[in-house]
């Protein structure tokens, strides 16, 4: 992992686009008047004829978007997190998860890391919305090549898609030679003494929690989780029977977010207990976006605190 090279992924799902937009001449994006923070005035400023700005009408904009992919278009619809899921909720389940169609929903700036732009635009139930709908598919990269392979494969995939992504910067933790599969996890390490299972921006700060407890003689694993739905119940019942402990940490409520998902695997296929670090059951604030990660224990010292109880 480069801490020293950071990059936000709502960067790299700007640059994926366009790169996309490149190989793909069926891919189409829209935005609702806020193509300069989600970063599709990248993919705008290259194909201007396959970008619409929808302005402040995202309801309108999911509405467009079905109707384009059932026209053999590819859609990229793009906006803050909170309006890419909460406004338009009834558009993307009846619209886009019944009739199964090709569009993809791309949520930037969730989670608390949105920072000061506070509560109402801090969005932490968007896993736990889409988790709900049939059809629907959810990846949460955590770093600038990771994004650029989630935006590549949501492309390939028929059907909907949601991707988590984020305004804070994070180090690359994964190479260019990387590869990655949908619907299963990334694994780092071995240790026994604990799994952490984490998604999106909380990666990083899981892999600094793991080298600093091996600096002090405590070997734990972290998994990667970044396809949340459908999830790999392979690798969670595997950590789950070689670990002793098993953590969840996310930039989401606790409630129906990564650790939901693990916890519905967990009761099914092999009972153990789940701590779930995150946001609990309550609103976000407004603050600098590492600061509210320490307010909220979503933080590398909260992992390590939890380990060594």
């Amino acid at each position: 992992m480069n801490f020293n090279e950071k990059v936000a992924t709502r960067q790299s799902f700007g640059e994926a686009l366009e790169k996309l937009g490149k190989e793909k001449k069926n891919v189409v994006v829209l935005d609702s008047d806020l193509s300069s923070a989600t970063k599709t005035n990248i993919f705008a400023k290259s194909f201007p004829d396959r970008f619409f700005d929808m302005g402040i009408a995202e309801q309108n904009m999911i509405g467009v978007s079905a109707g384009l992919a059932t026209c053999n278009k590819i859609p990229f619809a793009s906006t803050f997190a909170v309006f890419a899921t909460g406004r338009v909720y009834d558009q993307i389940r009846n619209s886009i998860c019944y009739p199964n169609l090709n569009v993809k929903i791309c949520g930037t700036h969730a989670g608390v890391t949105v920072g000061e732009d506070g509560a109402t635009h801090q969005m932490l139930e968007d896993i736990n919305l889409m988790r709900a709908l049939p059809n629907m598919k959810i990846l949460c990269p955590s770093d600038d090549i990771q994004t650029k392979w989630a935006i590549k494969v949501a492309s390939e995939i028929d059907g909907p898609f949601y991707i988590r992504l984020c305004r804070l910067a994070t180090p690359k933790i994964y190479d260019e030679n990387k590869t990655f599969s949908f619907g299963k996890g990334v694994q780092f390490g071995d240790g026994t003494v604990a799994t952490v299972f984490a998604t999106g921006v909380t990666v990083s700060e899981a892999l600094i929690a793991k080298e600093k407890l091996k600096s002090e003689g405590i070997n734990i694993r972290v998994i990667d989780i970044h396809t949340i739905k459908p999830i790999d119940k392979e690798l969670i019942i595997k950590c789950a029977k070689e670990t002793n402990k098993l953590i969840s940490i996310e930039d989401h409520n606790i409630i129906g977010g990564l650790g939901s998902a693990i916890s519905d695997v967990l009761s099914e296929e092999y009972p153990k207990k789940l701590v779930k670090l995150g946001v609990k059951d309550t609103f976000g604030k407004s603050g600098k976006a590492t600061e509210l990660l320490e307010y909220f224990g979503i933080t590398s010292k909260a992992i390590i605190e939890e380990v060594k109880k």
